[in-house]
């Protein structure tokens, strides 16, 4: 009996997997296998809420490979190692794995591919898995990627999507030695945030459902709405892989509209992040376009950021849903971030590790290059735009419902009025334990105007 390897990775699912499906394909048995990586867990990036949600994957992930007849093997530690030790007890021949875009993944790749061909093993690595289009198949002429997003999209909607595989109804497995699905804790230690949202496909696709059955609707007009919250939520399950890029698309686009062609727009978003880290993994942790920055690190305003509390609600709400949720609604993201790079005039990194340490989905071409984004660094075409935080709430939370929500010291306050709680008597103003701003927005707007040399 021929046996192969289907290593997960941001691949946690049965519907979709080309990974699986090849597995399947080249062999009679498949062992299902997730490796626990010590390199990742010694990068810090395993934090409670991934881990929770993580731990959430993989038991999901191995209920379901049981109803198939087969089952999660896993193993902690080196992932070469381990993938040669399994692939060793059961006799594999090929080990199957989704391509990834990071610096680590690419040489994760390369470690395993040399280590397995010296034992007569193939490497089989699968593209467009995390992606809805691999990161290499949409390239400029002369180039390795697109640096702007409006031509890549272009040829990304040119270039088309493959066709979602269902997922397989029975997976022969192949007898190992299967060990013990892994506690949140055994992951990464602390206390994850309250209200995470529940891991594993299996509440991806319910979620999933639900929204395409009528938010999807709304999603146009209203993804940027704070207070109505008509984001899907799905990135969490996108990162880990709970669901595939490729199938939502196509679900979006058979059911039609601007909601769904405003939602492919986003998901094409996420593939243009992953083709430019793909490209220049350093861009992970440096300046993609330098604009010379001397950033202030002043380290009580970075910690007011960070706690929630720098005076300005609809930014400390944001803050505050992060910690709360292990998430935050993606126009509140691009406000905390405007506020600590160009308000704050703080390094985009400090942002981008703080979001990391909190963020569910915190994926590192999403993260950082958003990050880059927004602190003006990275591929934005006006890298010099500062989001001001009160017309940014006067627009997207017109009422104050969303501050109201996850800033309880100013819920009695009605109105648009919450978003300028220094302008109440000093009688009420004293009343509420919230802090004064930590800086004048005119102040920090001309000061960052003369660090980027605009005003010459």
């Amino acid at each position: 009996m021929s046996v192969s390897i289907a290593l997960f990775t941001s691949d946690l699912r049965l519907h979709d997997n080309p990974s699986l499906r090849g597995a399947l394909g080249s062999a009679d048995q498949v062992v299902p296998l997730f490796v626990v990586d010590h390199a990742i867990r010694d990068t810090g990036f395993p934090t409670p809420n991934r881990a929770a949600f993580l731990a959430g994957c993989l038991a999901d992930l191995d209920a379901r490979l049981r109803r198939t007849g087969a089952r999660l093997a896993l193993r902690t530690g080196d992932v070469t190692e381990q993938v040669r030790a399994v692939a060793a007890e059961a006799g594999a021949a090929q080990v199957h794995i989704a391509a990834g875009v990071s610096g680590y993944a690419q040489r994760r790749e390369e470690r395993l591919r040399q280590a397995l061909e010296l034992d007569g093993r193939l490497l089989v690595v699968h593209e467009a898995v995390v992606t809805a289009v691999a990161p290499g198949a949409v390239t400029p002429q002369g180039k390795d990627h697109y640096a702007v997003f409006t031509p890549y999209f272009r040829r990304w909607a040119e270039q088309g999507v493959r066709e979602p595989l269902p997922a397989p109804r029975r997976i022969p497995g192949a007898r190992v030695r299967y060990g013990s699905l892994p506690s949140p804790s055994s992951l990464a230690g602390g206390t994850p945030s309250p209200t995470l949202p529940e891991g594993g496909e299996t509440a991806a696709r319910r979620r999933l459902g639900r929204w395409l059955d009528g938010p999807l609707e709304e999603y146009a007009d209203g993804h940027d709405d704070l207070p109505g919250d008509l984001t899907s939520r799905l990135s969490p399950y996108l990162h880990f892989g709970c669901l595939s890029a490729a199938e939502l698309v196509h679900r979006a686009t058979a059911l039609g509209g601007a909601g769904a062609d405003a939602f492919v727009r986003q998901l094409a978003w996420r593939d243009f992040h992953h083709q430019v880290l793909a490209a220049r993994p350093a861009a992970a942790h440096r300046d993609y376009r330098t604009r010379g920055d001397h950033w202030r690190a002043d380290a009580d305003e970075i910690d007011a950021w960070r706690a929630g509390r720098t005076g300005y609600p609809i930014v400390d709400a944001a803050m505050r849903q992060l910690q709360q949720e292990g998430w935050m609604h993606n126009r509140a993201r691009l406000l905390a971030a405007s506020f600590l790079t160009k308000t704050l005039y703080a390094d985009w990194r400090t942002g981008a590790r703080h979001f990391q340490e909190l963020l569910v989905d915190a994926d590192v071409a999403n993260n950082q290059l958003n990050w880059q984004w927004a602190a003006g660094t990275g591929t934005d075409t006006r890298p010099n735009r500062v989001l001001n935080p009160l017309t940014q709430a006067k627009r997207f939370d017109p009422d104050g419902s969303y501050v109201r929500r996850y800033v309880p010291e100013l819920a009695g306050i009605p109105g648009g009025a919450v978003h300028r709680p220094w302008r109440l008597p000093a009688a009420e103003r004293a009343a509420l334990e919230y802090p004064e701003p930590i800086v004048d927005l005119d102040v920090a707007a001309a000061r960052f105007r003369r660090a980027r040399g605009l005003d010459d």
